[in-house]
Parts: C-alpha cells; structure tokens; sequence
C-alpha cells in the first residue's frame, strides 16, 4: 500500500473510565475519537473533527463526566466503533497516512477495543509518538504530560482537556512546532 505523505493524522481518543478498577461486566472502550489533520507541507493543524461512538460493553460513570464532560445522552445518536473505523478509513485514508498520539495509550486502546468487538485496525503501521518525540526534542529526562509540555512551551491549551477533538488539536500544535523546528534545523 502506497503511504500519503501529505497529512498526519493527530488522533486522541477518550475511554469509559471509573475513579477505581471497572465495575463488574464492565470494560474501559472508545468513546470519543478526537481528530486534527496536519498539512504536512505548511505545517498547519487544517481540521479538528469529534466522533463519538456509543459504549456496548460499558456504561459512562460520572467520574468519565467529570473528566471529560461526555455524557450519557450525547451518545443517543452516536454510531458504533465499526462505523467510527470505516470514518477514518473512507475519509481520512487512516490505513495510508502515518498517524500520531500523545503517548502510546491510543495506539494501544485502538488495538484492544478493536480486538474486542471484531472491528478491523483503521490504522497502518506508522505511529508516531509525539509523547516521547517531545521529550526528546526538549531534552527532559521523562515524558510529560500534555498539559506539562504546553506549560513548557508558555502556551495555552486551547479548548477542553480531556475531551478527544480538543487535545488533536492542541498535541497536533506542538507537534507543528516540532516539525517546524526541525525543518529549519536541517534546511
């Protein structure tokens, strides 16, 4: 399969979640796949994109609201995971396009939901970690958290943390100022 260079996928996804261990019969799964395309030639974030998808395996506690501010009944027409896949596929070529996250905790929940309600990977192979690239592109001895690398950069987050399409859209930002530093590095 031929790879497009012309965009990076800048993907954030967010998960039922509980203050402690799930209840009984209970799963954390997708339920919010944040998107932001990156112009790979200006450098720019060019959409940012909410899909939500309804949990069938998991009920959203109020901790998850309190994270994220999702709640029950925005999913009442939310679509399944299978059709959230053929989305990214169809739309955004995700299987053709190197994609990146904030940590590796994306590529991993994709993989395990995926694997649980018998839904096809949307992804290729290349994932790119904009966690670990920007701590080594800064220097710092551990990871940090999204929050903790805008700080350092004395910007602001833009929108809800913590709500999938905000923070594609904000972990796409630094990793333009990545990119953009390194262009002018080896040019």
């Amino acid at each position: 399969m031929k790879r497009l260079l012309d965009a990076i996928l800048v993907v954030d996804v967010e998960s039922t979640c509980w203050e402690g261990s799930p209840p009984p019969h209970q799963t954390s799964e997708i339920i919010e796949i944040g998107l932001c395309t990156l112009d790979r030639t200006t450098l720019t974030r060019t959409q940012k994109r909410s899909i939500l998808v309804k949990p069938v395996q998991s009920q959203i506690s109020d901790f998850c609201t309190q994270l994220t501010t999702l709640t029950p009944d925005m999913f009442t027409n939310a679509g399944s995971l299978a059709e959230a896949v053929n989305t990214l596929k169809s739309e955004y070529r995700s299987k053709e396009r190197l994609w990146a996250s904030w940590g590796d905790y994306d590529r991993r929940q994709f993989e395990k939901v995926c694997q649980a309600q018998n839904v096809s990977y949307p992804f290729g192979v290349g994932h790119l970690n904009v966690k670990t690239l920007f701590a080594a592109a800064v220097g710092s001895q551990r990871e940090l958290g999204l929050g903790e690398a805008f700080s350092h950069l004395g910007l602001t987050m833009e929108g809800t943390h913590h709500r999938g399409h905000d923070d594609a859209w904000n972990i796409a930002e630094i990793l333009c100022r990545l990119l953009k530093s390194m262009r002018s590095e080896i040019a």
